[in-house]
This record gives structure tokens, sequence and C-alpha cells, in this order.
């Protein structure tokens, strides 16, 4: 190794978590804050921790409560073309009876 180039290791530097815990460990650097660290962590620990500083969770979790209420109300082509059948048929019902009225109207 070349000297005086390479920058001092550190040991003793105390990491910091935004959960509240700290640890000792080796590092270039003085001091070290983390947001997540192994006792917070959701791998770790199995419970779910979002970390949501623009509250983007919440917005993409109304907007997905949203679209999920508008598709219950929103009808499908199967019940759109049931009810445009019946309509036909209803029609057709109503056809054979006025032309059957006209032709008792023409005797």
């Amino acid at each position: 190794m070349k000297t005086d180039i390479h920058p001092n290791y550190n040991t003793g530097i105390k990491v910091v978590c935004a959960c509240g815990n700290d640890f000792v460990t080796g590092s270039t650097l003085d001091s070290i804050t983390v947001e997540v660290c192994s006792e917070c962590h959701p791998f770790y620990t199995g419970k779910q921790k979002l970390v949501d500083t623009a509250k983007r969770v919440d917005k993409f979790q109304a907007r997905m409560a949203k679209a999920e209420e508008a598709s219950k109300n929103r009808k499908g082509k199967k019940a759109k073309r049931a009810k445009a059948d019946a309509k036909k048929a209803e029609t057709a019902k109503k056809a054979p009876k006025k032309a059957a009225k006209e032709k008792t109207a023409e005797k």
C-alpha cells in the first residue's frame, strides 16, 4: 500500500438508527446515521414498516381503493350484452302485435 493516500480507518464508530437502536462498527466515516437497521428492518422482524416521508404509500392505497370501488360499480360486457339482447327481444315481441293490429285495422 502506498502511504498517505488511503483514508484513516476508525474503529469504534457509533451507528445510530432512526428507531433508536445504536451499535459500534468500523468505518472511514466519523459517524453514521441510518433509517433502517437489523432491529427494525421487516426482513428481520417479520413486521411491515413503511418508511414514507411524503405520504406516497397513503396516496397509492387511497387511489387503489378508489379504483376498486369504481370496478365494483362498473358493468361488464356480458351485462351490457344481456341488457341489449333483452331490449331487442322486448321490441321483437311488440313488433308482431303491431303488425297484427294493423292487419285487423285494414280489414
